[in-house]
């Protein structure tokens, strides 16, 4: 097949989400596939009679792909960078190529790769795409709604409120919160911008900066639960094993998720007895389902450390596919290999929304 993976863009998590495609561009080439590693926002500029060689490039685009940082990337400087300065987002050629393609392979994170924009956008231009449609991605990627729906739906997950940026002072009181809190982001992830906050101080502080510095829309506040996390892959609508996380300092932030030797993940898990893992599993399928997603993706979830009960803490569209993600890991441990995992998410797309 003629791929085209997409990553990159100006989202925070553009490195991450070149290293996720990375991997599965050079799997898919290594599986007989014409694939090329195309980032959404640089495009690949050339002549029109040059787009079909892409696909048979020597090197399939991997040359874009640079090594994981700690820190997330400089937006307006990458912005700035690009040389047509278009106020287009998506870069040169890309909507061709993707044409082109028999499918593009979703390995965006973050922002117009996982909030629904660009899924609808290929629905209306025909352009075949994998992963969750552009309705579960959206719902998945506010989460403030999607802790809505899962209060409706009866999935456990923290009670939680949200801030904007007239509203941003409002006391603690009059929210009905109380300290500690989670401060983060209503529309990101990989732990970017999420603060963990013990005194009014610092809850200011988080505030301060979710606007001011890292120009937040919306911040969710929700209750600060001390205990050990665990991912729940879901493929197909059915859960696959769960992981267990264990941060090397006790915090699975965005360094922790993604150098080498940031946590160690466990899975199966051996800190959950057998029943408490299949309800958190049928939890993470209902999520899944009530958020109205399909093909894959990935329920966080938490428990308790004080009493043992487990919350969903959010539903990731288009979970991290690097060597060090969860979701390989959890494929992994059901028995799928890395290049399988990739080819059945292709599948599952195509059977789902394009097979007559």
């Amino acid at each position: 097949m003629k791929i085209i993976v997409l990553a990159g863009g100006l989202s925070p998590e553009r490195d991450v989400s070149l290293i996720s495609g990375a991997g599965i561009c050079r799997t898919l080439r290594e599986r007989g596939h014409r694939a090329f590693l195309l980032d959404v926002f640089f495009g690949y500029p050339c002549n029109p009679e040059d787009l079909e060689k892409v696909f048979d490039l020597p090197d399939g685009g991997l040359k874009i792909a640079e090594g994981i940082k700690t820190t997330t990337p400089d937006l307006e400087a990458l912005r700035l960078s690009r040389p047509d300065q278009s106020d287009c987002y998506l870069g040169p050629n890309v909507i061709q190529l993707c044409r082109m393609a028999d499918i593009t392979f979703m390995g965006l994170h973050g922002s117009v790769g996982e909030n629904g924009k660009l899924q609808a956008t290929f629905d209306v231009l025909g352009i075949r795409y994998t992963g969750p449609n552009s309705l579960g991605c959206s719902l998945a990627m506010n989460k403030l709604a999607a802790k809505q729906i899962f209060k409706m739906s009866r999935v456990p997950t923290p009670r939680g409120t949200s801030l904007v940026p007239e509203t941003k002072d409002t006391p603690l009181e009059e929210l009905g919160y109380y300290l500690p809190l989670v401060v983060k982001p209503c529309s990101s992830g990989s732990s970017i911008g999420v603060y963990i906050v013990h005194t009014e101080e610092e809850y200011k502080e988080a505030v301060r900066r979710s606007f001011e510095e890292d120009h937040q829309d919306e911040v969710v506040i929700e209750p600060y639960i001390r205990g050990r996390e665990y991912a729940c892959g879901i493929l197909a609508g059915k859960a696959l094993p769960l992981v267990e996380i264990i941060p090397r300092d006790g915090i699975f932030n965005y360094e922790n998720k993604y150098q080498a030797g940031g946590a160690t993940e466990l899975c199966p898990p051996v800190s959950l007895d057998e029943k408490t893992q299949k309800k958190m599993r049928r939890a993470g399928e209902k999520a899944f389902q009530v958020l109205r997603m399909d093909v894959y993706g990935r329920a966080d979830f938490i428990v308790d450390e004080t009493d043992g009960r487990f919350y969903c803490l959010e539903m990731n569209g288009l979970p991290g596919m690097t060597p060090q993600s969860l979701l390989p890991l959890a494929a992994r441990t059901a028995g799928l290999s890395y290049g399988e995992l990739c080819e059945q998410i292709i599948e599952e797309s195509i059977n789902i929304r394009y097979r007559k």
